[in-house]
């Protein structure tokens, strides 16, 4: 599971998720990519779920980068707790993605595969995807 090894401050707040990716929204890595087309947070167990579905789908031939990381702390207080006391604790990790966000690269196998596999991983994840190859960005 995807995670920090370390970070400067145990919480953070929420900020917002409008606007479009300015960042990491070409394909660096690979031929081609699952681009993200709604804003949300994406869980790091999501993240994890996406990727398994996808090397076993090209059999593990090809490789594939995953674009996105969860640096983001979700806090949550417990159950039946009475507002006040303070922010809760920890819970899991989320990556912020907005629109025109490449979440994952893939390169070494035919583009159907690669289309098939990023289908798959995308039912895993809770937002629209697009499949994009490296041509049709530049």
């Amino acid at each position: 599971m995807l995670s920090p090894k370390r970070t400067k401050y145990r919480k953070q707040q929420r900020s917002t998720l409008q606007g479009n990716a300015t960042r990491g929204d070409k394909i660096s890595f690979g031929d081609f990519g699952l681009v993200a087309l709604e804003p949300k947070w994406i869980t790091n167990r999501q993240i994890e779920a996406a990727r398994i579905a996808m090397t076993r789908h090209i059999k593990r031939g090809g490789r594939v980068w995953i674009r996105i990381f969860p640096d983001k702390p979700y806090t949550k207080k417990p159950a039946e707790t009475r507002m006040g006391k303070g922010k809760g604790n920890p819970e899991y990790w989320v990556a912020v993605v907005r629109p025109g966000t490449v979440m994952f690269e893939m390169s070494g196998v035919p583009p159907g595969l690669a289309e098939a596999a990023f289908r798959l991983a995308s039912s895993k994840l809770p937002i629209k995807t697009k499949f994009v190859a490296r041509r049709d960005l530049e």
